[in-house]
């Protein structure tokens, strides 16, 4: 039987929550894994190219390090694994929550960081930075908060 207009029930707040997260994990899972696998496997081309599309962020913020790009690639492919993780067991109350808080650590410290070093940039990336950056500090506070009861 139809309801009247403007009676339509909304999703309960724990099934609109399992999907924010599932979003969450699955989009930074994917953006892990594509910083992981590029600094890790291609250290050198992703100093010169990252993030890619003609854009270049790298060169700006020091010379090229091996060492220190397969560094960020090991640890965003863990973040890659974290979310993947988290991903597959989204349903357990504990997992969620908590790979949440450690990407949030991670991603809010990365932010700052970043922040301080818009300076190096022209308006376009400093927008493109501070965008992106900050829109892995959401995803991960989405992940931390818990659903209405």
């Amino acid at each position: 039987m139809a309801q009247p207009a403007g009676t339509e029930r909304l999703a309960p707040p724990r099934t609109t929550k399992l999907l924010l997260d599932r979003i969450c994990l699955a989009f930074i899972g994917l953006t892990s894994a594509y910083v992981g696998v590029f600094a890790y496997f291609a250290p050198k081309t992703w100093y010169d190219t990252f993030p890619g599309l003609g854009l270049r962020w790298l060169p700006q913020l020091g010379p090229y390090n091996e060492h220190f790009a397969k560094d960020v690639g090991a640890a965003y492919l863990a973040f890659t694994v974290l979310a993947l993780v988290a991903l597959a067991n989204v349903r357990k109350p504990a997992v969620v929550p908590l790979a949440g808080a450690a990407l949030l650590v991670f991603n809010t410290l990365h932010l700052i960081y970043h922040l301080t070093m818009l300076h190096m940039y022209e308006p376009r990336d400093q927008v493109l930075n501070a965008v992106s950056l900050g829109l892995l500090v959401v995803t991960s506070i989405v992940l931390v908060v818990p659903a209405r009861r």
